[in-house]
């Protein structure tokens, strides 16, 4: 028997399925499809040329696996659903709190933007630049040296004197010690959460028009 005898029977098998269920749009094996597929395919055999029992024993096994792998797509499909949920659901807690997520792009919104770097060592100097949208340096500064973790404050004012409009801004810090080597560990955003963004399937914190993946999360700075 050839494969699209095979294929013939199956579609025989569902047509009669659907008959009996046409509420049920989704198309699955029972074990009264299998069972049905089976004799359908002994009564179809030629008698001259019968099914070769290695692939018919082949055959048997792929049905009889195909209700339990359609349960297991069904079961891991809720479970990403579930977990999804509870990620959001974790985020939802973040909501009102401001945050400190590694990150580089905050908004600046009444003329404050917030931002952190944290230095692995002590270093030699530290050029912090603030760039707009367009990747145009705005405004630039020096900051802390020390080892460990700073905090940097920017109130809008350009390298021109004048007030940057509201909007989202990058950081870049430059830190290295006495030998040239960067000792820049990383870079944090720092804002108030307004919304938790689950759409890409992973839980995204909103500070203003930005947002940061909840696993970067560092610290909760204010419950404010």
């Amino acid at each position: 028997m050839t494969i699209s005898s095979v294929s013939s029977a199956y579609a025989a098998a569902t047509a009669s399925t659907s008959s009996t269920s046409s509420t049920d749009s989704s198309m699955s094996l029972s074990t009264t499809d299998f069972l049905q597929l089976i004799v359908t395919q002994l009564k179809n055999q030629n008698p001259l040329d019968p099914t070769d029992p290695t692939q018919f024993m082949s055959q048997l096994v792929s049905y009889a696996s195909y209700d339990q792998q359609t349960q297991m797509n069904s079961n891991l499909t809720s479970m990403v659903s579930s977990m999804n949920s509870l990620l959001t659901s974790n985020g939802i807690g973040y909501i009102g709190q401001t945050v400190e997520a590694k990150g580089d792009t905050t908004p600046l919104t009444g003329g404050q933007a917030n931002w952190g770097y944290s230095l692995s060592s002590a270093a030699a100097s530290v050029n912090i630049t603030v760039k707009d949208q367009n990747g145009n340096a705005v405004y630039t500064t020096t900051g802390d040296t020390a080892a460990g973790s700073h905090t940097f404050t920017w109130d809008g004012t350009t390298n021109s004197g004048g007030t940057a409009a509201d909007g989202d801004y990058t950081i870049s810090v430059g830190a290295a010690n006495a030998s040239g080597s960067s000792v820049l560990d990383y870079t944090t955003v720092i804002g108030k959460v307004t919304g938790v963004d689950s759409t890409s399937g992973t839980s995204q914190l909103l500070i203003g028009d930005t947002t940061v993946a909840l696993t970067s999360v560092v610290g909760v700075k204010s419950a404010n």
